[in-house]
């Protein structure tokens, strides 16, 4: 299957000219989404991708912060040209809160987030360069799907919430200029599969903190169709490994993705709730 690479600033067909890669060739995907600096679960979900006959790597957004996020930058660098990255809102954050303490492109108006600030106190100018490198989205072509646009939020901005129970109201405007009739997405860390005016909107879920009402790792495999998958590890033997990182925000990570894990549906109410009150 003969895959074409295009420049770094190729750009999309979408209605506003936007930094992304274009991938020709009928590939198969894997749709790695919302890893959050969880290298334990990001291992485990490549040592299964030995075994699928993989031929791209989506990484797509949010790849930190969480608890160790060194480490899990290194992972993803270390894939190279498997993989294709796409950004996250919380990669752009930490890249902003990196160049406000290096006293770069300061900017008074940023919002404080606490975790990017930590992680950013966290790694190297390297690891900030890799982070910043990341595409606004990317277009490929699936085996047995077509093009795909694969994108963090929504196809017009990486904080953009769509839920199993977005309204079509709030869909439409989100989907306007995009002429793939398949979109991959992530950033509300729970899986589903939607369709609407014949665009398909797969979320692949969360590698790293999922939203699943069980732990694991979630992500999802693509061509010939679309499968969400979920990859088992040892939560308890990696607890020990995440306090070590000292992150601040361990304690609500661990709970509510893995030792209580939250109910997707009630998350999908709130982040909702959240949404229509902005």
């Amino acid at each position: 299957m003969a895959r074409l690479w295009l420049p770094k600033t190729a750009r999309s067909t979408l209605g506003r000219k936007r930094r992304g890669v274009r991938i020709i060739g009928g590939v198969r995907v894997a749709a790695l989404y919302d890893i959050h600096a969880n290298p334990v679960a990001l291992r485990a979900v490549l040592a299964e991708l030995e075994c699928e006959h993989v031929d791209l790597i989506v990484v797509g957004g949010d790849a930190v912060p969480g608890p160790l996020p060194g480490i899990t930058i290194e992972m993803l660098r270390s894939l190279r040209d498997r993989a294709v990255f796409v950004r996250g809102n919380t990669d752009r954050w930490t890249v902003e809160a990196f160049d406000a303490l290096a006293g770069i492109r300061a900017d008074e108006r940023r919002v404080e987030r606490p975790a990017a600030e930590w992680t950013a106190t966290m790694i190297d100018h390297g690891q900030r360069d890799f982070l910043a490198s990341f595409q606004d989205h990317a277009i490929i072509e699936v085996d047995g799907l077509g093009a795909a646009l694969f994108c963090h939020g929504s196809p017009r901005c990486d904080e953009e919430i769509l839920t199993s129970l977005t309204p079509e109201r709030r869909w439409r405007p989100m989907l306007a200029g995009v002429e793939q009739r398949l979109v991959v997405c992530g950033h509300t860390h729970t899986q589903f599969d939607r369709s609407l005016g014949g665009v398909r909107v797969v979320n692949a879920g969360s590698v790293g903190m999922p939203y699943e009402g069980r732990p694991g790792a979630f992500w999802a495999l693509l061509g010939p169709d679309v499968e969400h998958r979920r990859t088992d590890y040892d939560i308890r033997a990696a607890e020990a490994e995440f306090r070590g990182g000292g992150w601040p925000g361990v304690d609500h990570f661990l709970s509510k993705s893995f030792l209580e894990p939250a109910d997707p549906l009630a998350i999908a109410r709130s982040l909702e709730h959240q949404a229509n009150a902005t």
